[in-house]
């Protein structure tokens, strides 16, 4: 006999105490709503607390499923591919258009503003 299935009695303990404190908390909500002070919250959480306790239920038949049959190991040794379209594509730098007469102009005004301030020729790419 393996050892998971000799620790499952004390797991569906666990599972029916987890499940039995949910609806404990429900019952506590639901007289918190019934109160004087209850709110409209209390309601919630009282309708919320059984589904966590059904949650529990659930989370254990799943787990016993994956233990009986577990689900295939993935192959380490091929590589994993992404298939096309899932991510997104990459951005592409915007083309240079030489012909915009409005950019030239101003990178001429430039120029001729820095040959007034006594700066070298941008035209050398150096830097000081």
């Amino acid at each position: 006999m393996s050892t998971t299935r000799r620790r499952r009695p004390a797991l569906v303990a666990l599972v029916f105490v987890a499940a039995a404190g949910c609806l404990v908390l429900a019952w506590w909500q639901w007289t918190r709503y019934e109160s004087a002070s209850g709110s409209f919250q209390n309601l919630g959480y009282a309708l919320q607390w059984p589904m966590f306790g059904g949650f529990c239920f659930y989370a254990y038949y799943k787990f016993v499923r994956y233990e009986e049959a577990p689900p295939p190991r993935p192959d380490h040794d091929k590589p994993t591919e992404i298939p096309d379209g899932l991510l997104p594509e990459r951005p592409r730098a915007a083309a240079h258009h030489d012909e915009d007469r409005t950019l030239s102009e101003y990178n001429a005004y430039l120029a001729e503003l820095a040959k007034a301030d006594g700066r070298p020729d941008t035209d050398d790419r150096t830097t000081t």
